[in-house]
């Protein structure tokens, strides 16, 4: 401003004078034509007549000039205030990092910042050799209550996948997205002690075990004879969760013993029970469920708790097999997939000692809300040859601990007396995070609402029980079996990674009560709706245990999905009309109507022909003869 001021001083005296000059020329010419004007423009200098235009022009000259001039000048002020604020910013970012900094993405953040975070739980088991803590699970059965998860310090405050949840859903996931990103790192986060293992043999082939030593080494033989690990890979497919930010070919790390307490789903991060925060890029929300409680157990207390059983994990498992080898008596509540399975399996083991196993169901057979009530019968008489005690229409009133015993009194008067009670009564999606995340929870069928795709927000996808998805045929669903977690998990994991793909896989479920009956099922079976069955006598090789040697996997879940069926070829052995006696239900297909339109198909001890099943449900045709449709899945075929 300074320099501005000198140069006007400089030209003000230059400016006045062009300015009397204009004024006189003005006034002379004025006196020359006989009046004066009766307005000289002074602002308007260069309409005055001609005689002075060159002072006019020097005017307009210095005038613009002096504009420049000033303009330059404020850049170049402004420029050097914006240098010397840079410079300063500059030289605080010089100086040493503190103990902890704001910035939680900063990617070599893991040393320092994390420990103040860590320092509530120093009384906590120091972790040990972090090899150990991931890996160590797939061979023992009791990890030491110190083996958890490596110290979360030591995590990476940031990871582009994360995932959250340690079933089947996460690991077709990281899987799935391994394949289609080969360097990816993907972290997985789960509140349990194990990485991640298949849940069907905790119910099935576990319990039908020679090995007394089952409950360590987790391993069983699949009713083929072939052995294998409820884990679905070895400790060297994963990486220590520490090393995943530095993995040069990125990897899969699994942070166990660790539980997702609040998203923010603005900001893309997580926070762990212990205060840990981790950032993401992309998150799958894969919690699966909690297994449903009787309220009258929940509410006779702390004695009727302990010696209760809510079958869900690894855990649980361990725990009830002790159990069955030191009480006389356990009581199992529930007549459906899970209760029916695990009766079978005690019962079994009952005939071995002089264990009692005894189930109760408000229905009036086991599999009673899936089953038709003929065949629901036909079930319930087949777990009785088991060694299981079957009372029916039984609603629970109180349960009270009593003389060293549980006593289960019924809405009917009924007394049961028991050591040991398992309640197989359902499951509820676990949506914790759906109140801080601002997610939407499904008020008919629980879970979380996702779109086509699998989304449920920007960058967050859900996959398993936990999610409520829209199906294309038979209208909004959740699902709690094996094969959506594998599908829906794969599918997740294809399109966190740019797929873009809908969910139209119509996902199916099996059950085994035993290695001679076993059913698999599709679409929506509930005895409730009309059912069509067609059956045939069945033979040695209509079993599970058949099924599972020309498959080659007990999961037969795994055969079945990669699999379609285009044009079946129909049986051309003449199928008998309507359901036949009860004693030839050894297999058959039963078919699910709503609208005259099947929704739904049980396979009885037939195998392999899922794809068939499914294609029918897609095509969603009305079916004037369903024995016609039997013939597809060749069951009177020897």
């Amino acid at each position: 401003m300074l320099k501005c001021r000198t140069v006007w001083r400089k030209l003000a005296p230059l400016a006045r004078a062009s300015s009397t000059v204009c004024r006189q020329n003005a006034r002379r010419a004025g006196l020359n034509n006989g009046r004066l004007p009766a307005c000289v423009p002074v602002g308007h200098m260069s309409t005055a007549p001609a005689g002075g235009g060159r002072e006019n022009q020097l005017y307009v000259l210095l005038v613009g000039a002096t504009c420049v001039g000033g303009a330059i000048y404020a850049y170049q002020t402004v420029k050097g205030d914006s240098q010397r604020y840079q410079d300063r910013i500059d030289e605080i970012s010089s100086r040493p990092l503190k103990s902890f900094t704001e910035e939680p993405a900063t990617p070599i953040q893991s040393e320092p910042p994390a420990v103040p975070e860590a320092a509530p739980s120093p009384e906590e088991p120091s972790p040990p050799a972090p090899d150990a803590e991931i890996l160590a699970p797939i061979e023992t059965a009791d990890p030491a209550p110190g083996d958890e998860s490596p110290a979360s310090h030591k995590v990476s405050s940031h990871t582009p996948y994360l995932l959250i949840g340690g079933g089947t859903a996460s690991f077709a996931a990281a899987r799935s997205i391994r394949a289609r990103d080969p360097g990816a790192r993907v972290l997985i986060v789960t509140d349990e002690q194990v990485p991640p293992y298949m849940r069907p043999p905790l119910s099935k082939e576990l319990w039908f075990s020679d090995d007394p030593s089952v409950t360590e080494t987790l391993r069983f033989k699949q009713w083929n004879g072939k052995e294998r690990s409820i884990y679905f890979q070895p400790p060297s497919f994963y990486i220590n969760a520490e090393e995943l930010q530095s993995a040069e070919n990125g990897g899969v790390a699994v942070l166990t013993g660790k539980k997702v307490v609040h998203m923010d789903v603005r900001g893309n991060k997580i926070k762990l029970d212990d205060d840990t925060e981790i950032s993401y890029d992309k998150c799958l929300i894969a919690t699966g469920g909690v297994p449903r409680n009787l309220q009258v157990i929940e509410r006779a207390g702390e004695e009727v708790m302990k010696r209760t059983t809510l079958f869900r994990k690894v855990e649980d498992f361990k725990s009830l097999d002790k159990v069955s080898r030191n009480v006389k008596s356990i009581t199992i509540i529930g007549g459906g997939f899970l209760g029916s399975e695990l009766a079978c399996a005690l019962g079994r083991r009952s005939t071995e000692s002089d264990l009692e196993v005894i189930q109760m169901y408000p229905e009036k057979g086991n599999m009673g809300k899936v089953l038709p009530e003929y065949l629901s019968n036909w079930t319930t008489e087949k777990v009785k040859k088991e060694g299981v005690k079957i009372i029916s229409e039984a609603l629970v009133k109180s349960v009270v601990s009593k003389d060293d015993k549980l006593e289960i009194q019924l809405k009917d008067g009924r007394l049961v007396k028991t050591d040991h009670i398992v309640a197989a009564v359902g499951l509820e999606p676990n949506v914790d995070l759906a109140k801080s995340a601002g997610l939407e929870v499904d008020s008919d069928f629980g879970g979380f609402r996702v779109n086509a795709e699998l989304q449920a927000r920007s960058n967050i996808w859900v996959a398993g029980d936990a999610a409520c998805f829209y199906d294309i045929r038979l209208g909004r669903r959740r699902v709690e079996h094996h094969d959506h977690a594998v599908v829906s998990g794969r599918l997740a994991g294809e399109n966190m990674t740019g797929a873009n793909k809908p969910y139209w896989h119509q996902s199916m479920f099996w059950s085994d009560l035993g290695p001679d009956v076993g059913y698999e099922a599709i679409g929506i079976v509930d005895s409730s709706l009309p059912t069509v069955g067609v059956f045939a006598k069945a033979t040695a090789k209509d079993t599970p245990k058949a099924a599972t040697e020309e498959s080659g996997t007990g999961i037969r879940s795994e055969s079945e999905t990669e699999h379609t069926a285009s044009s079946p070829v129909a049986s051309s052995t003449p199928s008998p009309t309507g359901v036949q006696h009860k004693d030839e239900y050894g297999k058959g297909v039963i078919f699910y109507l709503r609208d005259k339109v099947v929704v739904g198909i049980i396979l009885w001890n037939v195998f392999n022909r899922m794809p068939i099943a499914r294609k029918i449900i897609k095509d969603g045709e009305e079916h004037a003869d369903l024995n016609e449709v039997a013939k597809l899945f060749n069951i009177h075929d020897d």
